[in-house]
């Protein structure tokens, strides 16, 4: 047990990093932003799988060693407490009045008949009572007419289902994680996907799940939708989206907001993230439609000034030199939504929506390497091989920066590119990122929680209580009957629920006398009782020992 505490507490300490750093299968871009802030310190956390911290071989190792651990911890209780289950209490000591809280009585009836009367008393309380057999003999040689009686195994039983449920979940989550999948998409308002593999800018999945058989919908981001407050502070996101949840089904509109995702069977669309995408359009000399696309930006603060990066490698310029070096166009950006002019920063955002928009851009011209099969950052430029031009627009003739304002016709154009090609922002649009995540496990994990809360709740609420009942011969006839308890727990309550039985026991076997206590402290009144009871779970094993005989005094411990 020892063991497994240890590994579970290295589990949580293994999973701080996955809340503080950013998580490629969740935010991609994200990550990729920390990898450009952090040059030096960004690296060493990604070889050391500082932002795949779920799926990290060190994460697997602490996690494979607490299942193991709780599976050998769990196999001997479980046989301990099968054979609890199945074993007569404890016997009772010699003298049970003597516990704490003990009292006894007289009785006409003979002490054979009193032990059974008082056996039916405490099993219709539901405690699990055995009187001892006819031929029992106590060490002096005498008739044994004894009850002993227990209570309160629900609680082991709680716990046991408490590790149990803990090593289900455990099992749910691996499983999950072998055939489950997880991918993230950006979609630009007007367009879709498809869940297939070649749709997801990152993609992780199980070892045993097979990417050509996917579940096959489809969902279109028909708009996307972002209020803020007056501070900037968001308010409520929301992505209008129409989808298909398999080939031969029409298309449903639906809204998935910041954690209500949309649920097609075993998978769940969620919105994790969004930003502003300009439509650039580059055309020639005869103003022909060279290039378009929207570009998304990468959001870089909470009033959403965002970079951008356009690489166009198709521009029509011809080759130059000897080797002919391939003429690429690249551009770099910051995008404002809603932009003013700082006296000392220059163009900032003053608000999250695009109520103004801008954009600051300069360009490039040369090689950009993208033909070589290198992977290359989609949010840097490489500039090793190109040269910045000069731009003309809205500022002026061959400025290396210029500010273009999409909302306006007139401030919206660069000119002077290389080969007379022009390029224009006309709209701005906004993407969302979803996280399709698929967990087959997900029920089995939701029982084992609910069983992991109930075990947890009985562990904590039940008490393990033990009663015992003995009947001497009196010497004028009848017998003489004694009755003790102990809480295995805590004693909160017991004093209360021994008196009760003792009432009940005492009038199921026609008491003839008033309560006689055997011992200073330990009489039948209400208020010894209750005085008795607050030294009761310190004193356990020395009121067991003293109310025991020494032959007996080891069948309680």
């Amino acid at each position: 047990m020892r063991t497994a505490l240890l590994l579970l507490f290295l589990l949580a300490l293994a999973a701080v990093p996955g809340s503080l750093l950013p998580q490629r299968n969740i935010n991609p871009l994200r990550v990729e932003l920390y990898l450009n802030d952090h040059p030096t310190l960004g690296p060493v956390l990604d070889r050391l799988s500082g932002f795949d911290v779920f799926a990290a071989p060190w994460f697997a190792a602490i996690y494979l060693l607490l299942f193991i651990s709780l599976i050998g911890c769990l196999s001997s209780r479980i046989r301990w407490h099968a054979r609890a289950l199945f074993t007569a209490p404890p016997k009772a000591p010699a003298r049970p009045g003597r516990l704490p809280g003990g009292s006894s009585w007289t009785s006409p009836l003979p002490p054979d008949e009193a032990t059974a009367l008082a056996r039916g008393v405490l099993r219709g309380r539901r405690f699990r009572a055995s009187a001892a057999p006819p031929d029992a003999r106590r060490p002096d040689g005498s008739p044994d007419h004894s009850v002993a009686a227990e209570k309160g195994y629900l609680r082991e039983t709680g716990n046991l289902v408490f590790h149990v449920a803990l090593v289900g979940l455990l099992a749910a989550v691996g499983f999950g994680s072998w055939f489950g999948y997880s991918g993230t998409t950006l979609v630009v308002s007007g367009d879709g996907f498809a869940n297939t593999l070649i749709s997801y800018d990152q993609f992780s999945g199980g070892k045993l799940v097979n990417t050509a058989k996917l579940q096959p919908f489809s969902l279109t981001l028909d708009r996307f939708q972002a209020s803020y407050q007056p501070n900037g502070e968001p308010a409520d996101f929301r992505a209008n989206v129409s989808y298909a949840p398999d080939l031969d089904t029409p298309t449903r509109p639906a809204t998935i907001r910041v954690n209500h995702p949309l649920v097609l069977d075993d998978a769940k669309i969620y919105l994790i993230g969004h930003g502003y995408a300009p439509h650039f359009v580059l055309r020639d000399a005869k103003g022909r439609v060279v290039w378009q696309n929207n570009v998304p930006c990468t959001p870089r603060d909470g009033m959403f000034t965002s970079t951008c990066t356009v690489k166009i490698p198709d521009a029509g310029l011809a080759p130059v030199g000897t080797r002919h070096e391939p003429q690429q166009l690249a551009f770099s950006g910051v995008f404002t939504p809603t932009t003013r002019l700082d006296p000392t920063r220059g163009y900032v955002s003053i608000f999250p929506a695009a109520t103004a928009p801008g954009l600051t851009i300069t360009g490039f011209v040369g090689n950009l390497h993208l033909d070589e099969g290198v992977p290359q950052n989609v949010y840097t430029v490489d500039t090793r091989d190109m040269k910045q031009i000069a731009l003309t627009g809205p500022a002026g003739a061959d400025r290396t920066a210029q500010v273009l304002a999409p909302d306006n016709p007139r401030q919206r154009t660069l000119t002077g590119l290389p080969g007379g090609l022009s390029l224009e922002v006309d709209s701005v649009a906004e993407f969302a990122t979803f996280q399709v995540k698929a967990d087959p496990a997900k029920r089995e994990a939701l029982v084992f929680a609910v069983l992991i809360i109930v075990g947890l709740i009985a562990s904590l609420r039940v008490r393990r209580r033990r009663v015992w009942v003995r009947a001497h011969p009196a010497p004028a006839g009848g017998s003489v009957i004694e009755i003790g308890g102990l809480s295995r727990s805590h004693g909160d309550g017991f004093a209360t629920e021994l008196a009760d039985l003792t009432t009940r026991v005492r009038a199921a076997t026609e008491p003839t006398e008033p309560t006689t206590p055997r011992e200073p402290g330990a009489g039948a009144t209400a208020a010894g009782t209750a005085q008795a009871s607050t030294a009761q779970a310190s004193t356990e094993q020395a009121s067991t020992e003293q109310a025991d005989e020494p032959a007996t005094g080891k069948q309680e411990h």
